[in-house]
């Protein structure tokens, strides 16, 4: 079974890797990364055509370059940066950095392995191409869309009659049913509802002039575990220190548990409050973690309604309504919401990442606020970033 292109635009992606590789290319281009692939369903078998068509899909994906239209859209985001646009008109995915494999068992191994600046930005495109594979191939993809259509109508109708009443940007690309399908659902909430304030792809955005919408991800915060000379527990002020640096307070939402949100808030000072409008929530209790982020803006003088709240850890409609309404008069809110836009059908979606793993050859993990988050390929590691992480947690507390 051939497939069509499944990526045909470098823009079809999420906009926090534009802004997280802005940074690295003004400030690290001296790293090196490798991402690995993970299906975190159980019994999910990749068969050996499923594997081929998705290395013929990278295969297309290194051909693309983009466009003047795509370079110029990007550049017409305030705080894009015209070198930065300059060397993405060089820039294309190199084959050589992607390997591919199946066990006999079925099970699907990916490595990315190259420039950080570089590496990174396979991630989504990789997702995006795996996600249709899987779906086309291994089930009835008309019956597929046939549950994904009914299901949308009904959230658009619930968006209109009043029933959710939040607003929200689609944050679809990674684990999209197909390219087709979430272009019909951005389409769609866009022209069909007032809730959806933007989406995360780039691509969608330019095509129905939309708010392209995103900061950054735990990667992000992670690469600087790389670093030599900055202490593990420490890794959260320099990434900010540099996000400031480059965007000088726009683009800012802050990204809070990557070592977890305790760590975070230790530097999430004055300066930083101050400096970000907004935190964003993917992993742990969202109540609790919302209480605690208004707890600390309240610390330091702050009214927590001048400041957001962005929910995205695993969000349907009626939890992201349910924490709407919690928190409206508290604090200002919104939601990204992916699988549930982009890939919500009448079979489970799949639960696949890429994640960072190596930088200059040095083990980096996700600690989070949920334990079953944690991804790190050395044990021995992912220990003592807990210890590094606790130590400063308990000296700076006493």
């Amino acid at each position: 079974m051939k497939l069509e292109p499944i990526v045909v635009s470098l823009l079809d992606t999420d906009l926090y890797k534009f802004n997280m590789d802005q940074v690295i290319f003004h400030k690290h281009t001296d790293l090196s990364g490798q991402y690995f692939f993970k299906c975190r369903n159980k019994g999910v078998v990749f068969t050996e055509e499923m594997a081929e068509e998705i290395k013929a899909q990278i295969d297309h994906l290194c051909t693309l370059k983009f466009t003047k239209e795509e370079l110029d859209y990007l550049r017409s985001i305030r705080f894009i940066k015209n070198d930065y646009v300059e060397f993405l008109r060089l820039w294309h995915p190199i084959r050589d950095y992607v390997t591919v494999s199946r066990s006999d068992e079925g099970e699907l191994s990916i490595e990315v392995n190259g420039p950080l600046f570089s590496a990174m930005q396979f991630e989504i495109y990789l997702l995006e191409i795996v996600n249709e594979v899987y779906f086309r191939m291994q089930y009835n993809y008309d019956e597929l869309l046939k549950s994904a259509e009914e299901r949308l109508d009904k959230k658009i109708k619930a968006l209109n009659d009043g029933t959710y009443t939040f607003r929200f940007a689609e944050f679809g690309c990674r684990r999209r049913l197909s390219r087709e399908w979430e272009d019909v659902v951005v389409r769609r909430l866009a022209q069909e509802t007032k809730s959806c304030v933007g989406t995360s792809n780039v691509y969608l955005a330019m095509k129905y002039d939309l708010t392209p919408i995103g900061t950054y991800a735990h990667e992000y915060v992670q690469m600087y575990q790389g670093i030599d000379k900055i202490p593990l527990a420490y890794t959260n002020h320099y990434a900010m220190r540099d996000w400031y640096d480059e965007y000088q307070g726009d683009n800012g939402t802050a990204l809070t548990d990557t070592v977890t949100t305790d760590l975070f808030l230790m530097d999430f000072n004055r300066s930083m409050v101050n400096n970000y409008t907004g935190v964003r929530h993917d992993s742990g209790d969202p109540y609790e973690w919302g209480e605690k982020m208004i707890n600390h803006y309240e610390s330091y003088g702050v009214d927590p309604k001048t400041k957001l709240l962005l929910f995205s850890d695993s969000l349907d409609f009626d939890r992201a309504q349910a924490l709407f309404d919690y928190f409206k008069d508290k604090t200002k809110v919104s939601f990204g919401i992916g699988t549930f836009c982009s890939n919500d059908t009448n079979v489970e979606a799949l639960n696949i990442v890429i994640k960072l793993q190596y930088v200059n050859g040095r083990p980096v993990a996700k600690l989070s606020d949920t334990p079953g988050k944690a991804m790190c390929r050395d044990e021995e590691y992912l220990e003592y970033l807990r210890r590094s992480v606790e130590f400063r947690l308990h000296r700076e507390r006493l």
